[in-house]
């Protein structure tokens, strides 16, 4: 990794421990978790510490090798079961994520297939993990390359919305959506991006507008009610969206909000454009009427801080993301190609 790219980096494996980001303190404060065991691996995952679905794609994966330093004994049918048995505990931490699914299923192949020794095996783990977050930056830098090509070329400089956070906290340290604006920037093509807060839980303006600021990327936070006004008054051109799961149609689930950018970006004739990686693409869902939608905690709407903003007696309803149906999205860019939505069977073929 390039530290002259991005000096976030959300998960780093240092020595014997991996060392995490605590999302949840930004921007107020930086501060940075320890973990050594496989038990406080689950509860990153589950608490936010840690978010993105490649981030915590990474997290598992160290997670699995930490898991595996803990089974202790000298039975191979016994070690894999008890390895198998932790990575579906990770996975159930956030089934909304297909990365974090893959890159469990990846890291239990190594184990599953390997014949050498126990110890020898989780040695592979440790290099497999590590492996698969330098492949990570590799892709998000071609996600973003990628990108330089789908947005208008006109004017020369663009301004740009995104939602949610997929940049360097959510990725091995680079991003997706906000990978493509890294080399915009880089490239001298991008005057500044709109980061939408992202309600409830304000990813945009706490993670996004962090990221930028930390590189010097000019940002403007706006709040979700103000992004169709913004399109309407000619400010932007281009939206950018990342992905938590995509259907083989096309259809993409993202975070709660994604949709309705889509739909006003269509009116007022902008590209949507999904970055995401090819792993995020799961070729058995048919459409998005097949992905399930979770809901978070009621809390995260009526409670602002210490104060309460809704009445005793009012009913909650918090969907952790919606769907975006391909008919919307202008192009998907994954480090293998920049694919219309109904192209997505060339990736399977490649």
């Amino acid at each position: 990794m390039d530290p002259g790219d991005t000096h976030v980096y959300p998960v780093v494996w240092h020595d014997d421990h991996l060392v995490l980001i605590d999302q949840r303190q930004l921007p107020e404060r930086y501060n940075v978790v320890t973990i050594r065991r496989c038990d406080d691996v689950v509860r990153s995952l589950r608490s936010g510490i840690v978010q993105g679905g490649s981030a915590l794609g990474l997290t598992a994966a160290y997670g699995l090798y930490l898991g595996a330093t803990e089974i202790h004994t000298d039975d191979p049918t016994a070690f894999w079961e008890r390895l198998e048995a932790i990575g579906d505990q990770f996975k159930q931490t956030r089934p909304d994520k297909a990365h974090l699914q893959w890159a469990v299923d990846r890291m239990l192949a190594v184990a599953h297939h390997s014949k050498d020794a126990i110890e020898l095996v989780r040695g592979q783990l440790l290099a497999q993990a590590q492996a698969m977050q330098a492949e990570d930056f590799s892709l998000c830098h071609a996600i973003g390359d990628r990108g330089l090509g789908v947005l208008p070329e006109s004017p020369p400089q663009l301004t740009l919305l995104t939602h949610c956070n997929h940049g360097a906290l959510a990725t091995s340290g680079y991003g997706t959506s906000l990978g493509i604006m890294r080399s915009l920037w880089k490239a001298g093509r991008l005057e500044r991006v709109y980061a939408a807060e992202t309600r409830p839980t304000f990813q945009g303006s706490r993670l996004t507008a962090w990221e930028c600021v930390q590189e010097g990327i000019p940002v403007t936070v706006i709040p979700d009610s103000v992004a169709a006004h913004c399109m309407q008054q000619g400010l932007i051109h281009g939206v950018l969206a990342g992905a938590d799961r995509i259907a083989a149609n096309g259809d993409t689930m993202s975070k709660i909000g994604t949709y309705s950018l889509a739909l006003v970006a269509q009116a007022h004739h902008i590209p949507f454009v999904v970055a995401a990686p090819v792993s995020t693409i799961d070729f058995a869902i048919a459409s998005g009427a097949q992905m399930a939608i979770s809901e978070r905690p009621p809390e995260e709407i009526y409670r602002l801080g210490d104060r309460i903003t809704s009445p005793n007696g009012a009913d909650f309803y918090n969907p952790a993301s919606d769907i975006t149906p391909a008919s919307l999205i202008t192009a998907i860019v994954t480090e293998a190609g920049t694919y219309a939505p109904h192209q997505l069977e060339r990736v399977s073929q490649s």
